[in-house]
C-alpha cells in the first residue's frame, strides 16, 4: 500500500526546474521570487466530487480540469502561470487513478510551463484543491472593476456545449451518443485562454475581465457590479458552441446566457479597441465576438439580434443555492 510520501514521490515529485520556483516540494514550504516589478497573482479553486464532477469521472479529464478552472483565473487577470500547490482528499491510493490524474495534471501544466511547487495530502472523500500563482505587472492586471460606459464586451471561443453535455447526462435533453460525445469535451477538458488574457493585459486593449465559470449572465453581474455600470447583451450574438449551435433557439440561448462551466473570457475594451482585439486574438489563435456594450444606467437588459427586448429568466450557478 502507497504511503502519503511514497505517493507524492512516484505520482507528483518531477526533477526541478532552474526557471520556476527557488525551493519546490520536499521542505516544508515552496519559495518562490516574483520576476523584477511584478506582482503576484492568486487564486484557489476547490473541485468536489458529486458537485463539481460526477463519481467516477475519468481521472485523466479531472487532473485537466483541475489545473484548467485555475488556470482560467490568471487568463481572467492577465497573468503569467508560474506554480501551483495540489491539496488531494483520496478515499484510497490507487496507483490506476493517481496515474492518470497526474498525467492529466501535469500535460496541462507543462503546456503553459507551469510547475507543481507543494500541497497536501490526505484521505477522505475525494476533493481536489489548487491555488495557482501568476505574474502580471503592476498596473495591468484585468479587474473586474473598470469596465467603463461605452466598453464593448467580447466573449472568447464558444459557450453552452458544457452545459447541453450535463444536459445530457442528465437526461434533461436527449442527445445521441456522437452529439453527447463532441459536446463533453467542453465540459472536461476546457482550455484556459491564457495567451489571450495576458496579450489584453499587456497590451492595455481590454478595461475588466472575468473567467465564465458559473454562467455569462452571472459572471459578467460581477463585473456590472464591481464597476457600477450596466450592460445590454445580444443574446442572439452569443457564440453558441459546435453542438448546442445545432439545438433549437430557446435552448441555445439559454445555454450559452447562464450555461456555465464553460471557462472563456467575458471582457470589456473601448470601441477604438476593436481592431486590435481582433490582431490580437488572431495571434493566439483565439476566436472573439463583440457580444454587446456596457451602459451608464444600471441592470442588464438582454436583446435579440435585432434589438428587441428579450424576457429571459436566468441566472448564474451558485455553489449553495443551484
Amino acid at each position: 500500500m502507497l504511503s502519503e510520501f511514497d505517493l507524492i514521490q512516484q505520482y507528483f515529485q518531477r526533477p526541478r526546474h532552474p526557471q520556476r520556483a527557488t525551493l519546490g516540494i520536499g521542505d516544508d514550504c515552496a519559495l518562490l521570487t516574483p520576476s523584477p516589478a511584478m506582482q503576484m497573482a492568486i487564486s484557489s479553486d476547490m473541485l468536489v466530487e458529486g458537485r463539481h464532477f460526477f463519481a467516477g469521472e475519468d481521472p485523466y479529464r479531472l487532473g485537466h480540469k483541475s489545473l484548467a478552472v485555475n488556470l482560467s483565473d490568471l487568463a481572467a487577470m492577465g497573468a503569467r502561470p508560474v506554480g501551483f500547490t495540489l491539496a488531494l482528499a483520496l478515499p484510497a491510493a490507487e496507483r490506476d487513478w493517481l496515474d492518470g490524474f497526474s498525467r492529466g495534471l501535469f500535460a496541462l501544466a507543462d503546456a503553459f510551463n507551469i510547475e507543481l511547487i507543494g500541497g497536501d495530502t490526505t484521505k477522505g472523500p475525494l476533493n481536489i484543491c489548487i491555488t495557482v500563482f501568476g505574474e502580471v505587472a503592476p498596473g495591468q492586471a484585468l479587474r473586474r472593476s473598470a469596465a467603463q460606459a461605452g466598453d464593448d464586451i467580447w466573449i472568447s471561443g464558444t459557450l453552452g456545449d458544457a452545459r447541453l453535455a450535463l444536459a445530457g447526462y442528465r437526461h434533461e435533453v436527449a442527445l445521441d451518443p456522437a452529439s453527447l460525445q463532441a459536446a463533453a469535451v467542453r465540459m472536461h477538458l476546457p482550455v484556459p485562454r491564457v495567451e489571450l488574457g495576458m496579450l489584453l493585459a499587456r497590451q492595455g486593449i481590454a478595461h475588466a475581465a472575468i473567467d465564465i465559470s458559473d454562467g455569462l449572465v452571472g459572471d459578467l453581474g460581477h463585473i456590472l457590479k464591481q464597476s457600477g455600470v450596466g450592460a445590454t447583451l445580444n443574446v442572439d450574438a452569443l457564440p453558441a458552441g459546435a453542438v448546442l449551435a445545432t439545438r433549437d433557439t430557446a435552448l441555445r440561448r439559454a445555454y450559452t446566457a447562464a450555461g456555465g462551466d464553460d471557462y472563456e473570457l467575458c471582457f470589456t475594451a473601448p470601441v477604438s479597441a476593436r481592431s486590435a482585439i481582433l490582431a490580437a486574438a488572431a495571434s493566439v489563435a483565439t476566436p472573439v465576438t463583440h457580444v454587446g456594450s456596457i451602459d451608464a444606467a444600471s441592470g442588464l437588459r438582454l436583446t435579440d439580434a435585432g434589438g428587441a427586448a428579450l424576457a429571459l429568466q436566468l441566472q448564474g450557478f451558485d455553489h449553495f443555492t443551484s
